[in-house]
């Protein structure tokens, strides 16, 4: 009965140690596939533990010195003295058996751990004190540990199959090319240029000052996304779903007036464009969460869930610096909070193989500068976003400045959106502009108005 509650084999426990301590090979096999932890036996788990200092350490290993590194850990008598060393080392073992033993050992303590994180789960759903978003993070985080310790997620790959691997990858973004496009499309030309789409895998950030439009360019990056067929997840922790909505809506529609929108009087015309765009719009793959509180584990666990069903493609958080960010360690300061979440969103990318674009704000050094362009350096709170990301873009509406010609494209800067590409880890860095209409509701790729065009030709 009591191998049925907690799984274990004594007698294999006992056939691994005796080929660590007579083979010089099972060591260097699995000394980096076994822990202490993993025997059952507290006695099985002393001598293991001995074994394994002694191999890091590069001391020789046999019966003697086993018994003199237990002696001197003043673990001897607790593992039955010499004379348990002697019996356990009298067990038939072979070091050409040792890495299946080892296998079975693992899957056994796998199963000790999965029923003891199983029971406090169960413990925590039933208590209705204990959020259950908080819950399903733990879920998520006892699977993750337990395919860690099954060895699902041994990421140590041969160069050769680290060759075929890439060349798979090759052959799929050729596969997949569209006119030059291997990734989810962002919806300007010049920008798809640039990045080839956005990637699975990479951490995106976009950043800007406030009012400069991050949601706006981050709702056109989706609906584009979205209407190429690729599944998005829009976390907003600033603004109403609805609210996105009304974006969405005015952004799809050419003739309706956003103040009309927002006031409720909407001419039949407009009311019909309207409703002929919700019901276009409601076709596309989004997913919107607006809660107002959540963690970068909620939205893993989310993203999770969503990517498990085939409905995630890309995940957009608008924006980072409103996560929430509680900690265990009460002394953690806000700039080590800001560089966990930044952490965490780069690991969920690599994770669900998936492009994240976190949006994020800039602090307010630009605002001294000549022109008030934003710089890499303006990334507020962490330079760990920086480091993080695959790609960091800074929006630059150089009107809203008090410009009216850009200092560094010349165009005249009324309707005109920069995106600064500033850090690029795969390719080229530089700038891309892009058209957008006063309410920042309707924006498309950047062409120069006749007048300019006609008076800067030469």
């Amino acid at each position: 009965m009591s191998t049925l509650i907690n799984p274990h084999d004594t007698e294999l426990e006992e056939v691994i140690l005796s080929a660590c301590m007579m083979e010089r090979e099972a060591m260097p096999l699995i000394a980096d596939k076994l822990r202490p932890e993993m025997f059952y036996e507290e006695k099985n788990l002393e001598i293991y533990a001995a074994l394994q200092a002694m191999y890091r350490a590069g001391k020789s290993i046999d019966l003697i010195t086993v018994r003199d590194e237990l002696g001197a850990r003043g673990k001897l008598d607790a593992v039955g003295g010499p004379f348990a060393l002697t019996r356990i080392s009298g067990q038939v073992a072979s070091s050409a058996h040792l890495e299946y033993h080892v296998l079975i050992l693992r899957q056994k303590f796998v199963r000790r751990e999965m029923r003891l994180g199983f029971h406090k789960l169960l413990a925590s759903a039933t208590d209705e004190t204990i959020d259950i978003a908080d819950t399903l993070v733990d879920a998520h985080a006892l699977l993750d540990r337990l395919e860690n310790e099954c060895g699902t997620t041994d990421h140590l790959r041969s160069m050769d199959q680290l060759m075929e691997d890439t060349f798979a990858q090759v052959e799929m973004r050729v596969a997949a090319s569209k006119n030059g496009i291997t990734g989810v499309p962002t919806g300007f030309t010049d920008l798809d240029t640039l990045t080839s789409g956005w990637q699975c895998g990479d951490l995106v950030v976009i950043a800007a000052r406030p009012s400069v439009g991050k949601t706006a360019f981050a709702l056109h990056l989706a609906r584009s996304a979205a209407m190429a067929g690729h599944h998005v997840a829009v976390y907003s922790l600033e603004m109403q779903g609805e609210r996105l909505g009304d974006r969405w809506l005015l952004a799809a529609t050419p003739d309706v007036s956003p103040q009309h929108l927002k006031s409720g009087q909407l001419t039949p015309e407009e009311l019909r464009q309207i409703r002929n765009a919700t019901a276009e719009l409601a076709r596309l793959p989004i997913h919107i969460d607006d809660h107002p509180v959540t963690s970068m584990d909620r939205v893993r666990s989310s993203a999770r869930m969503l990517k498990s069903k085939g409905n995630c493609d890309m995940v957009i958080l608008d924006y980072l610096q409103l996560c929430d960010m509680k900690s265990d360690q009460s002394n953690r300061n806000r700039e080590q909070e800001v560089a966990q979440a930044s952490r965490k969103a780069k690991l969920l990318a690599k994770e669900l193989n998936i492009p994240i674009l976190l949006l994020s704000q800039l602090n307010r050094e630009s605002a001294g500068r000549p022109g008030h362009r934003p710089e890499l350096s303006d990334l507020r709170e962490s330079g760990a976003i920086e480091q993080d990301a695959d790609m960091v873009m800074l929006l630059y509406r150089p009107a809203i400045c008090g410009q009216t010609i850009d200092r560094k494209s010349k165009y005249p800067a009324e309707g005109l959106g920069v995106v600064i590409v500033a850090k690029h880890r795969n390719g080229e860095t530089g700038d891309v502009y892009f058209h957008h209409n006063p309410s920042l509701t309707k924006m498309g790729d950047y062409v120069p108005p006749m007048e300019w065009l006609m008076q800067n030709a030469k």
